[in-house]
């Protein structure tokens, strides 16, 4: 036993037993001092890296299914025998090291290298353009050159920015715990080692399908071969007196971030007009730095359609315990100097207020090319839409969802990323559909949701523990059919959830 009083881990240069190893159950221990995880999977055992390369997760606490490894944090999915991040969000792939067994024992030698490029694809486009610069246009022009795909690359996007982790924007980043050099999802010498030019700060007006033809805004044009729509989505505007103050916020670029948390500086007090994640998520990081927050929303318990009543209960609890004032059942009809009207009459004082009531598809460019949206961007099971060579991803994507039986279009990063992935893969002949069951996580303050697939209706919802204790799983049914499973501090179980969808859509 180590002086903590927990189990010494093993050093695998020293060896392991192999029969000390469970089939498929990851094993910490640690190399030279690098943290790493032993796998037994069949007649193989695998060393990498014990960390996922995204948030820092612990891999020896996550999931194996075949040869890979998946995080219990965000579920990003990692190959035992590569090392590669091959589902998103995380990217960097792990360290492995080379395996040996003698007399019984496993040992960890020497640090592997990492796996040769991929060729060139045959048949890939000589030009592929990619409109937006978010999760689902990053992840897609990353993965096309970790295909090896050697063709000319371009990247254009509305943000001053290259892509940098959204998510974080409403946690830690504005609860001032997370520096800004967290937050861009790659060095800007990437882009210009892997021949990826950006546009930044530019907007895509007018798409031509037929002569595969962009226009900027400056009146320029793009040509391409093959081109990936990844608009994003924008916030959804309050139509009320007051709502274009200088103290009012939406939450959508970093600049927005920087905006919040600079107001935030001479303020004592806040209002949040909304309780979805995002505008919760922001009341979270306010209190964290030490601001009142008022949250102003119009239903009965906050979130209550989407995670049910009992979890949206609770944590409507965990603010209030927090020191958070909700007024619910409420809505905002005017913003004025340092005070919120209510429809129900009250005053809510407040120095700056952020709201955060959804967001809407930017569908426009789609709309003006004549492609088939209808609530989104319309696209097959391959990401492919109405259009030859024109693929979407991301909050605008509409597709085929076989655990629904319906359409769906979702707004969540890693949906976006996993989407731009398959996407770049279909660009380039993998013919590969789309079958990631959607997973979003939410953070409130030391708590974590994580949810897996999309209930935007459900009949009934079934809890297993209590919210209270901060260990329970929701599951959400229409009929005979479980749509969804939302989880909290039970990071194994939402992956074996995410793992039971998965062979559904198989």
């Amino acid at each position: 036993m180590s002086e903590s009083g927990q189990p010494e881990q093993p050093d695998f240069a020293k060896g392991v037993a192999l029969s000390a190893l469970d089939e498929g159950v990851p094993l910490r221990g640690s190399i030279d001092g690098a943290a790493a995880i032993m796998v037994r999977k069949g007649a193989d055992v695998f060393v990498v890296g014990a960390e996922c390369t995204h948030y820092h997760g612990p891999l020896a606490e996550g999931l194996t299914v075949g040869e890979t490894v998946r995080c219990p944090w965000h579920h990003a999915c990692f190959s035992l025998r590569t090392g590669e991040a091959i589902r998103a969000p995380a990217f960097d792939s792990l360290p492995r090291w080379r395996v040996e067994e003698v007399d019984g024992k496993i040992f960890a030698r020497e640090r592997l290298a990492a796996p040769m490029a991929k060729p060139a694809p045959t048949r890939a486009p000589k030009k592929i353009v990619i409109v937006g610069a978010g999760a689902a246009g990053f992840a897609a022009a990353h993965r096309l050159r970790a295909e090896g795909y050697d063709g000319a690359l371009e990247m254009i996007g509305a943000d001053l920015l290259a892509p940098y982790d959204r998510p974080n924007l409403s946690k830690d980043y504005l609860a001032g715990s997370a520096p800004p050099e967290w937050l861009p999802l790659r060095e800007p010498a990437w882009y210009h080692d892997n021949g990826v030019v950006l546009h930044l700060g530019r907007q895509a007006t007018a798409l031509d399908v037929s002569q595969k033809l962009l226009t900027l805004g400056d009146g320029s044009s793009v040509g391409f071969d093959a081109l990936l729509l990844a608009t994003g989505a924008d916030p959804v505007r309050l139509p009320i007196p007051g709502a274009d103050r200088p103290n009012v916020f939406y939450l959508r670029q970093l600049a927005d971030a920087d905006r919040i948390a600079a107001a935030c500086g001479g303020a004592s007090r806040a209002a949040v007009v909304g309780a979805s994640f995002i505008g919760l998520e922001v009341a979270a990081s306010l209190r964290t730095r030490g601001l009142a927050v008022d949250v102003i929303a119009p239903e009965a318990v906050p979130m209550a359609r989407i995670l049910g009543p009992e979890l949206g209960a609770h944590i409507q609890r965990l603010h209030e315990s927090h020191g958070v004032v909700f007024h619910l059942e409420d809505t905002v009809t005017e913003i004025g100097d340092g005070a919120l009207t209510l429809k129900s009459g009250a005053a809510v004082a407040a120095d700056f207020v952020v709201i955060g009531i959804g967001v809407r598809p930017n569908l426009s460019l789609a709309e003006r090319a004549g492609l088939a949206v209808d609530k989104g961007v319309l696209v097959d099971e391959y990401l492919a839409t109405s259009a030859p060579g024109v693929y979407a991803a991301g909050d605008i994507a509409r597709w085929p969802d076989r655990i629904t039986g319906e359409r769906i279009r979702v707004e969540h990063w890693v949906v976006a990323e996993r989407q731009g992935q398959t996407a770049a893969r279909n660009i380039l002949g993998f013919n590969e559909r789309f079958d990631a069951a959607p997973f979003f996580w939410s953070q409130h303050y030391d708590q974590t949701i994580s949810y897996v697939g999309h209930a935007p209706q459900w009949d009934r919802c079934e809890v297993s523990g209590d919210p209270a204790s901060g260990d329970c799983a929701v599951a959400y049914w229409q009929g005979a059919r479980k749509l969804a499973v939302a989880t909290l501090g039970r990071d194994i179980e939402s992956l074996r959830v995410e793992v039971a969808f998965e062979k559904a859509l198989g």
